[in-house]
């Protein structure tokens, strides 16, 4: 029970931190998507400083990784993308070892209990006991075995719940990652076409005017 009592109390705290992480995230993370995008349609510099400015979300790292460049081609600039999205999804499965590792070993541990918890109670009897007062002992015995059983799976169960529970949220942001890159791209493509935009640099210049068809 006393190793089965750690995984729970490791369990617990990823559980906690991850639902914390992705609280943080959601609740800001459309509108600053669209807040990116907007200042994208009129000023790439604009973008670029509102999301450095947003560096402490993922969402706001993702799309400044290709604003930071100095005039990309549009091949570079969706490497940038891919390079950040990459990153950032790496960084969201932190804390999916550990739960995975519960949900092994819970079972297996609670599962080893009762079966030492048998033997302890099994070895003293004979055959000639059975049906005695003497083995009336022993059926608590079995009974206390079992619970180790019952704890390990209920720790694996309730791991296992949230763990579901973050690749749903994981594969949430893979879908608005890829859509509002795509987004960004297509957008950057088309004021390419003229003249590259000067993003964000240690020297500034003017912002360019949006381009029209």
């Amino acid at each position: 029970m006393w190793p089965l009592l750690a995984l729970s109390i490791l369990s617990l705290g990823t559980i906690l931190e991850r639902l914390w992480f992705w609280f943080s995230i959601l609740s800001q993370e459309k509108a600053l998507v669209d807040e990116i995008l907007e200042a994208a349609y009129q000023d790439w510099l604009t973008a670029a400083e509102i999301a450095r400015g947003a560096s402490q979300q993922p969402i706001g790292r993702f799309l400044y990784a290709p604003l930071r460049l100095r005039k990309p081609d549009p091949s570079s600039f969706r490497l940038a993308l891919e390079a950040a999205a990459d990153e950032e999804l790496a960084a969201m499965r932190r804390g999916d070892k550990i739960l995975e590792a519960v949900i092994a070993l819970a079972p297996l541990l609670g599962l080893l209990g009762t079966v030492l918890g048998l033997i302890r109670s099994l070895q003293f009897i004979r055959i000639g006991d059975l049906g005695t007062a003497s083995t009336a002992g022993v059926t608590l015995g079995i009974g206390e075995a079992l619970i180790s059983t019952a704890s390990g799976l209920v720790v694996a169960i309730l791991s296992l719940a949230f763990y579901r529970l973050f690749q749903v949220f994981l594969f949430n942001q893979v879908q608005i990652f890829r859509r509002s890159g795509n987004e960004l791209e297509l957008l950057y493509r088309q004021t390419w076409k003229d003249t590259p935009p000067p993003l964000l640099s240690p020297e500034i210049q003017p912002a360019p005017q949006p381009y029209e068809d």
